[in-house]
């Protein structure tokens, strides 16, 4: 069968999911069928149908999987915030995704070659740095949760990070495809190889600029994010596991130091180590939302409660159980509705992703697409990491979305930007291996 005929099959499961999981819902509200389930679940599939038909006249030779995972992400997450807050945000959260498909082929118009991005990667790495720095303009940034993420424009809030992180993977290809070399072999001192200074200082301002992240934004996710992009980037690269032993103990020192002096980290590592401590509800080192996490995943067991049925908001009141409940903690609502198994399957379609975008790199002929493509799969799989990390307590938890499942704008605009990038640079190596 060919690919692209592959890719069509693939997106018919996904809008089944879809209508199995609205039907489910309108099912446990009302105690009957409706027929609005099917006809979101004919107006996704149709939306998929014009997002393939564009890939198939466009990218013919794309890799057939990486669509139909990001629309089966996208179609969990509408019933999840379908659940969670009700037709509102679900109705929000379709029209970003309409946008983003949009954005998507815009993408592919614009940078149908895109290795013309390397003659401009000092002006992406300009504008990628201006965008993280955006969320501490007085005015203009937003603080959420102590954490400066957003900027507030009339009417929407922003997040200019989920953008700059696409940038500084473009601008980390095109720099070590002309350099790697010089930072792979390098002079011995003390029997090991040191790269030159002249090569080495811009991976250094990266670190830096991760510390620097630590400060301005107050997020740990973020910089990890970034900061373990840079050290896949470097190892494939240079293929040294030195850089990235030497680069994972820098940044753990960088933290350790910055989460002593800086209060709001503090916090946060606290609340990670003692999510329990004393009353949650006033507690200065207590966490009420990530101890509420561990009790409604608990909630959940192997097989979940069924959809609607996470506890939400105290009974008795209006207040919320687990705030920020379709944002930061929408993983936890997933394993308490879908229980361990609904949880895993969920990670399972991340990695499944995350696969096929290193098969991509894997294929590419050439540096640049290659040190892109792992980039940005590695950026994906460390954004799951660190939000999915910080609501089982595996890290300290951070204000990072879960990709196409998470309710918000601009991190769904962003990630169809990277899938745009990975479908084009897998169009161009599978035609390549195919000649």
């Amino acid at each position: 069968m060919k690919p692209r005929n592959r890719e069509l099959l693939a997106l018919i499961p996904a809008a089944l999911l879809l209508t199995a999981g609205l039907t489910a819902v309108f099912v446990q509200q009302s105690n009957r069928l409706s027929t609005g389930a099917l006809v979101y679940g004919a107006v996704f599939l149709g939306l998929c149908l014009a997002g393939h038909i564009f890939i198939r006249i466009a990218l013919p030779d794309a890799d057939p999987y990486i669509f139909p995972l990001v629309a089966v992400l996208a179609c969990f997450g509408l019933v999840m915030i379908y659940t969670i807050a009700g037709t509102t945000y679900a109705r929000q959260q379709a029209q970003w995704f309409v946008i983003g498909l949009l954005l998507l082929g815009l993408t592919v118009v614009i940078c149908r070659d895109y290795r013309k991005l390397e003659e401009y990667r000092y002006l992406i790495m300009i504008v990628s740095l201006v965008l993280l720095v955006l969320p501490r303009v007085p005015g203009l940034g937003e603080q959420v949760n102590g954490a400066y993420l957003a900027i507030k424009l009339p009417g929407i809030a922003f997040q200019p990070t989920e953008f700059a992180k696409i940038g500084l993977v473009v601008f980390l290809a095109s720099y070590l495809r002309d350099n790697r070399q010089a930072l792979a072999s390098g002079r011995k001192v003390l029997g090991y190889r040191v790269p030159p200074l002249k090569q080495l200082g811009p991976v250094l301002l990266l670190w830096g600029m991760a510390m620097v992240l630590l400060i301005l934004l107050h997020d740990i996710g973020s910089s990890l994010m970034f900061y373990g992009g840079l050290l896949a980037v470097l190892y494939v690269a240079t293929n040294r596991g030195s850089f990235v032993l030497v680069g994972t103990i820098a940044f753990a020192v960088g933290s350790w130091y910055l989460a002593t002096h800086i209060a709001h980290i503090d916090y946060r590592v606290e609340a990670w180590l003692h999510p329990f401590r004393q009353s949650l509800y006033d507690a200065p080192l207590g966490s009420f939302q990530l101890a509420n996490a561990q009790f409604t995943m608990a909630q959940g067991g192997l097989f979940g409660q069924g959809f609607g049925q996470a506890l939400l908001t105290i009974p008795g009141g209006h207040l919320p159980y687990l705030p920020a409940a379709q944002t930061d903690m929408i993983f936890a609502v997933i394993v308490s509705e879908l229980g361990l198994y609904g949880g895993g399957g969920l990670l399972i379609c991340y990695l499944l992703l995350v696969w096929r975008g290193f098969k991509t790199a894997t294929l590419a002929r050439d540096s640049f697409s290659k040190l892109m493509a792992t980039g940005l799969s590695a950026i994906v799989a460390l954004q799951v990491f660190v939000i999915v990390g910080g609501v089982t307590r595996v890290i300290p938890l951070t204000g990072v979305t879960l990709p196409f499942v998470s309710y918000g704008g601009s991190s769904i605009l962003a990630n169809f930007v990277l899938v745009a990038l990975l479908l084009l640079v897998s169009d161009r190596a599978r035609r390549q291996v195919q000649a």
